[in-house]
């Protein structure tokens, strides 16, 4: 076989420290006990899941309680197991303001940091995000929050979710410290990264791509609104990896050599151990453009 393209080190995040190839993201947290919620974190880091996805906006949806909810679920769980934070790098998301919708203000990011770590029972966030972007905020204001964010030692790193390319460039010319992730959505049924500038600039800029929806919202396990091309490529190579299509799934996400990591949202620690084996399965060219000419419908010149 030629050589393998999906890669299972470390992903750096600059002064936040290094993560594994794949995330857990809170946005479901809206069920189970604290104890269950301990169990997936505790089965998390054993597997290398060390990069935990939160925003303040997760609870208002997956029958959650409200704004905050998951994060304040964290936070029992965190209280209930002492020394469990420390063994993640926590990416946390502000920004998304409901009837709003978007408030990148200065005032705003701090304010909704600081409720942020005060749900979650942290001292710091590894790595702040903005959630979505606002084009009524002027970049240098978003720039001047992260700096007295980081100077008052609540944040370590910076990055955004959701940016065009563009927008990053205006965001990286006002920022005293360069941001070391974007988190755009990519997944083998959304390959638009791959051709709209966001990984190239990834790459060119040392940024990690956080890739959320991996699994497109669950959409490439049950089949709904895929292309039945992409179901059956997904499926043979399953097949050949002796892995499941989630696993096949999540390992066409880490084949870019921008050095992804795959965000995934289940509450199953057997399911994600069963995604983790993603990094034991082999893709080379030929395998990651036939997922990419199944998923688009569209032969490659």
């Amino acid at each position: 076989m030629a050589d393998n393209l999906v890669s299972e080190g470390p992903r750096s995040l600059g002064e936040a420290g290094q993560v594994g190839p794949i995330g857990l993201g809170i946005w479901r947290m809206t069920v189970g006990s604290t104890l269950e919620h301990v169990r997936l974190l505790e089965s998390a880091t054993d597997l290398g899941a060390t990069l935990l996805d939160t925003a303040d906006v997760y609870g208002l949806d997956w029958g959650g309680e409200g704004f905050g909810s998951c994060e304040e679920a964290l936070g029992r769980a965190f209280r209930a197991a002492p020394g469990l934070r420390d063994r993640f790098v926590i990416a946390a998301k502000v920004g998304i303001v409901p009837g709003v919708p978007y408030d990148s203000s200065a005032t705003h990011l701090e304010a909704a940091c600081e409720a942020s770590l005060t749900r979650m029972g942290i001292d710091y966030a590894d790595v702040l995000l903005v959630h979505r972007p606002d084009p009524y905020t002027h970049p240098e204001e978003v720039a001047a929050a992260f700096a007295s964010l980081r100077r008052r030692g609540l944040v370590r790193e910076f990055g955004v979710s959701n940016y065009l390319p563009s927008q990053v460039s205006a965001l990286q010319c006002a920022v005293e410290r360069p941001l070391v992730a974007v988190q755009p959505r990519f997944s083998c049924a959304h390959t638009a990264p791959l051709t709209d500038g966001t990984l190239d600039q990834c790459t060119a800029d040392k940024m990690v791509p956080l890739a959320w929806s991996a699994l497109d919202g669950g959409r490439l396990l049950t089949g709904e609104g895929i292309r039945t091309e992409l179901l059956e490529v997904l499926d043979d190579l399953a097949t050949r990896e002796r892995v499941t299509r989630a696993a096949l799934a999540v390992a066409f996400v880490l084949a870019h050599p921008a050095t992804p990591v795959a965000l995934v949202g289940t509450q199953r620690p057997d399911r994600l151990a069963e995604i983790a084996k993603a990094t034991q399965v082999r893709l080379d060219r030929s395998d990651l453009y036939r997922i990419v000419e199944a998923s688009t419908g569209s032969r490659l010149p």
